[in-house]
């Protein structure tokens, strides 16, 4: 599959760096991409599911972040559930960027699952 026939979906802030590092990496690569800008339009339920279900609730959380260390969220057991409860309460959770690309997902800046997804290896060539 050649990297011009795909689209990659980034969930994240036009302010924030890791966002714009993944739309550089896919725009340096002719990577069609679809930008979601979370500051306004809130990530959907079930878009936030597919991640959970491919990463874990606990990997979208981002512990770095001003928002977890002001909810003292390093001091609660918290289950999935609650984790994603939060995440869609608090968008500022999200470690970000969040990007799919059809079945594949990846959290953060992770060049490396990134590139994957366009090694020939990965589509059979």
């Amino acid at each position: 599959m050649a990297p011009t026939d795909t689209t990659v979906q980034i969930f994240g802030h036009e302010r924030d760096h890791a966002t714009r590092a993944a739309v550089r990496f896919f725009k340096e690569r002719r990577v069609l991409i679809h930008q979601v800008d979370l500051t306004r339009k809130p990530i959907a339920r079930g878009e936030l599911r597919r991640f959970v279900d491919k990463l874990g609730a606990r990997a979208l959380l981002d512990e770095t972040s001003p928002a977890y260390r002001a909810g003292g969220l390093g001091y609660m057991r918290l289950d999935d559930a609650e984790i994603v409860e939060r995440l869609l309460a608090s968008p500022a959770l999200l470690r970000l960027p969040l990007v799919r690309f059809g079945n594949d997902v990846a959290a953060g800046r992770d060049e490396a699952a990134w590139k994957r997804w366009f090694s020939p290896a990965s589509h059979g060539a």
